[in-house]
């Protein structure tokens, strides 16, 4: 058996500050703008739908650095830091040169990164007087975690889960409600949102778009609510960014630092939270880290998409971001990636595409599922299908230096755990699952509509 590797900070070590990106990029990114007047918004108009705090944290392109508030470091220091991973039996498996490391952020309680997020936004409800809040989610992982910080903070929560997610993974359900929030699939008949939604298409399965309209038509329609958001938005990326500095910090402990930097992309939470503290150093030029996020090839906005202002949800009651995007119309295949099938990049990560600081690849679900088959069987970690695409880049990366000879040192983030994805490894194991194809056509559909404002 190869041994295995951990590296692991002691409590005085972990980040006392989240490291704020904006306040650094060569090139800002563009302002969120109403959709009526295309104008941008204050924090104190984003206030309407998010914490007054947040609000801020989302447009500030001042501070780098942003004290971690401690009632929620507190909190952090129940599950944190997690560990940084050499995997030297992947590497054995794939015969390479390449040193693979990965930050498992999938050994916290709620099994994934969210709650990262999830805890300071609820704070800062709370602190701000405010007694419930609403959510969309997609294979639950966001749910669940909101779900239980929001009881931690004493807060009520409202979720609407992607319909097909919901039947895919009925436990990440169970899961919010067990922490005592109402769970709806979404598009619902609970919200005009939905209603419209399912009288266009009666046979709609939901998309995060769908979920995202339906919460955000309850919070601003509900008083003393408020709605909170996993992933996509600068603030989000701000909170998650306690994964990568602690992965640096324990990247010392190793000897070793990145070439490679590599995780799964949705909004890009787990891909900002791990990516934007080494990206630093590259804006200086003391490195030369490159920088990958997977997509699934049935959602490829980072690659397929185009960068234009365009709302976050389907029925369009968010603010225009600039994003890359497949538009808001988009309907996405009901792979088993949840956490993926979202039309749009959060408005940090396409400027940094856009600047060529980073690049995206497409996964098909097939090739996603064969790589956490293989993780599985040598790390013994079973992982979300969502992770999967990181660790199937990963490995393309890792026989690429099989090939060169390169002894590149790569570096994931494994996002969170596959335990309640276990139905998707049985439809994988028996053949019954299937790669799912885009053309220009369907591609074209999605965008018809959108502003052209860039």
């Amino acid at each position: 058996m190869t041994k295995q590797k951990r590296f692991i900070l002691q409590e005085s070590e972990i980040p006392t500050k989240w490291y704020n990106i904006q306040a650094e990029m060569p090139n800002k990114p563009l302002p969120p703008i109403h959709p009526a007047t295309h104008q941008p918004l204050t924090a104190e108009d984003l206030a309407h739908i998010f914490s007054l705090e947040c609000s801020k944290q989302e447009l500030d392109q001042e501070h780098a650095w942003i004290d971690i508030p401690e009632p929620v470091l507190e909190m952090y220091k129940y599950y944190r830091a997690t560990p940084l991973v050499r995997a030297y039996a992947l590497e054995e498996a794939l015969d390479t040169p390449a040193h693979i490391y990965f930050k498992n952020e999938s050994v916290n309680p709620l099994g994934s990164h969210k709650i990262n997020s999830a805890l300071p936004q609820c704070y800062y409800c709370k602190e701000e007087g405010i007694t419930n809040v609403t959510t969309e989610t997609g294979a639950g992982q966001w749910g669940a975690a909101l779900s239980y910080a929001a009881k931690v903070f004493g807060l009520e929560t409202a979720v609407y889960q992607v319909k097909i997610s919901m039947q895919q993974k009925p436990y990440r359900s169970s899961i919010m409600r067990t922490f005592g929030a109402t769970v709806e699939g979404s598009p619902s008949m609970s919200t005009r949102a939905g209603k419209d939604i399912i009288t266009h298409d009666p046979t709609h399965t939901g998309s995060l778009g769908t979920a995202i309209s339906e919460a955000v038509e309850l919070a601003t329609t509900t008083p003393n609510c408020k709605y909170t958001l996993g992933s996509v938005l600068n603030h989000v990326s701000l909170h998650q960014s306690i994964i990568g500095l602690e992965a640096e910090l324990q990247m010392q402990m190793a000897g070793e630092y990145p070439d490679k930097v590599i995780a799964c992309f949705g909004g890009g939470s787990n891909f900002g939270g791990i990516a934007f503290p080494f990206m630093r150093h590259n804006f200086t030029g003391e490195r030369q880290t490159e920088f990958i996020a997977a997509e699934p090839a049935s959602c490829p906005k980072l690659t397929r998409g185009v960068f234009d202002y365009d709302f976050g949800d389907e029925a369009g009651y968010t603010p225009l971001l600039p994003m890359y995007t497949l538009g808001h119309e988009f309907k996405p295949a009901n792979i088993h990636a949840g956490g993926l099938r979202y039309h749009g990049a959060g408005v940090i990560v396409s400027q940094l595409i856009k600047d060529g600081y980073m690049h995206g690849v497409d996964i098909p679900q097939l090739e996603s599922f064969e790589a956490g088959i293989l993780f599985s069987r040598t790390e013994g970690i079973i992982p979300a299908p969502e992770s999967n695409h990181a660790i199937a880049a990963t490995i393309r990366e890792a026989l690429k230096c099989k090939v060169t000879g390169e002894e590149k040192v790569l570096l994931f983030n494994l996002s969170g755990h596959g335990l309640i994805d276990m139905t998707a490894y049985d439809q994988f194991i028996n053949g019954d699952l299937r790669n799912y194809k885009l053309t220009d056509e369907d591609l074209a559909k999605g965008m018809a509509n959108l502003p052209h404002l860039i």
